[in-house]
């Protein structure tokens, strides 16, 4: 522990006031932990590049999975090849509907200026309006998803309005690049890696729709052996996102190689995207997912309704509690 308060210097007072509950957690610490993360997941990508959970937690051995999305990596943790994920608000969606056994088991704000829909700098298209007819690349179950679908709705559109064009970050990047689709719904760092190469331009971004935000997700086995460990686990996230504020150029070059971007793409992502701290996923949280879960159901996108409550894990300590 002397070792991890040396490297990281500038904890948070909220995670001093933490150490507790993470000293009793090493005390029942698993064998190990898998973890999947995405390239844009910030918190993640720190932690792992300080090796803050691997201080923390000696005799836990810790790996890291890389995935290019949220969807292949809810499907590595439904199939047991991972312990622990971070998506947007639509992989899950996708996963229970699919029978996945995954719970939620924390969350984040939506970072609505980090989620956008591109097109060329030199387009005819204008507004979200224009986009009908038109054929828009982005990755089916993801997070971009949901963004096409409120702008769409916000515009008076639906999805039989466009041609989509369901594609992974990187073969829709290479898409829009030569011109085969006409606008691209993607997230940081993708989006500000494309702005910086220029020759793009946001055609509309996330505010005002109403977004849900990321998750944390566990394999539900996992979560009840292991709950008191995941939650401090999720506080090392925090602690790690809050050093984009008070170590940014330290944390930017960090990013930079682990992401294998430019440093000025990293600096113009955290500046779409505030830390913020993982917390439990409240009722306002839970009734906002279960809307854009009936929203997917009803616009006949996922094939079944879900309840996203019975996938909320909560600490024992809370269970039953009356809020």
């Amino acid at each position: 522990m002397l070792n991890f308060l040396r490297r990281a210097p500038l904890l948070t007072l909220v995670g001093l006031l933490a150490l507790p509950l993470m000293l009793n957690a090493a005390e029942t610490a698993p064998q190990a932990l898998r973890i999947g993360y995405q390239k844009g997941s910030v918190s993640m990508v720190l932690a792992k590049s300080h090796q803050f959970l691997e201080t923390r937690y000696p005799h836990t051995r810790i790996s890291w999975v890389e995935f290019p999305a949220g969807p292949q990596l809810l499907e590595a943790l439904n199939v047991g090849s991972i312990d622990l994920g971070s998506t947007g608000d639509i992989p899950p969606i996708f996963a229970q509907a699919a029978g996945a056994d995954l719970v939620y088991i924390g969350s984040e704000p939506p970072k609505p200026k980090a989620e956008v829909i591109l097109v060329p700098e030199n387009s005819p298209l204008k507004s979200v309006a224009d986009l009908k007819g038109h054929k828009v690349a982005f990755q089916k179950g993801s997070s971009s998803h949901n963004l096409l679908l409120r702008a769409l709705q916000k515009a008076g559109l639906s999805f039989n309005d466009i041609q989509p064009a369901f594609l992974t970050p990187a073969d829709a990047r290479a898409a829009f690049q030569q011109g085969n689709v006409d606008a691209w719904a993607i997230w940081d760092p993708y989006y500000s890696a494309a702005l910086l190469q220029g020759g793009v331009r946001v055609l509309t971004d996330g505010s005002d729709l109403n977004l849900t935000g990321s998750f944390y997700l566990a394999a539900r086995p996992y979560a009840e052996k292991n709950g008191a460990f995941l939650q401090s686990v999720l506080q090392t996230f925090s602690e790690a996102d809050a050093l984009t504020r008070s170590q940014r150029d330290e944390s930017v070059k960090l990013l930079a190689q682990s992401m294998g971007l430019p440093e000025p793409v990293i600096a113009s992502y955290l500046d779409h995207r505030p830390p913020t701290a993982i917390t439990p996923v409240n009722e306002e949280t839970a009734v906002r997912q279960q809307h854009t879960a009936d929203l997917f159901y009803d616009n006949h996108l996922v094939p079944k309704k879900v309840d996203i409550r019975t996938r909320i894990w909560q600490p024992a300590e809370t269970k039953g509690a009356k809020s």
